[in-house]
């Protein structure tokens, strides 16, 4: 855990009282190595990143909303709201970059995650877009925010994390349209 203090402290200090994270950090630290070198890269993009912090939440639980990880995706919908994502933000993201109220910018974010996921590149067009707003560290750290999350949804799902205590999970309705696409 020595790779990603403030996620160490943060979980050391609140786990009695405010255990997000716990069970997530329990699925990671079987493989206590390859977590450290994990935690390594998810340091960059969550403390160090050139991306803002709400958008990099909204990069965030799209790619989480599109790959069906509950676990993360409600661990994001707490940091989204206290980095400046609104309810409304957080419902329209489910639907994605074509739902209507986005500004331009956020769009284009929501639509890198799509292609990303899809594609594994953002495409041409989009990246055109993304350019005249971010520099390219800024598209590159987009880039290393959706596969952080990718890989950090992948383990979570395959290992089953449990939802940690006290984390209300989606309602049943969310649910249902978060794994509506998807087949085991």
């Amino acid at each position: 855990m020595s790779a990603m203090p403030g996620a160490r402290d943060f979980v050391l200090a609140n786990w009695q009282k405010d255990p997000r994270g716990v069970n997530g950090l329990g699925v990671m630290l079987q493989h206590p190595l390859a977590t450290r070198a994990f935690l390594t890269f998810n340091n960059h993009v969550a403390v160090t990143s050139t991306i803002g912090k709400r958008e990099r939440e909204l990069l965030i639980l799209r790619m989480s909303w599109l790959r069906g990880s509950e676990y993360e995706f409600l661990q994001h919908v707490v940091l989204g709201k206290r980095f400046g994502l609104s309810d409304a933000d957080i419902e329209r993201l489910q639907r994605g970059p074509e739902a209507p109220g986005w500004s331009p910018l956020d769009a284009d974010l929501l639509r890198a995650v799509d292609e990303l996921q899809a594609d594994a590149r953002i495409g041409d067009a989009t990246w055109e877009r993304l350019s005249q707003h971010l520099t390219l560290e800024q598209r590159i750290d987009l880039i290393y925010t959706v596969g952080c999350y990718e890989i950090a949804g992948m383990l979570f799902k395959t290992l089953g994390a449990q939802l940690d205590a006290g984390v209300e999970p989606l309602p049943d309705e969310v649910r249902r349209r978060m794994h509506a696409r998807r087949t085991d």
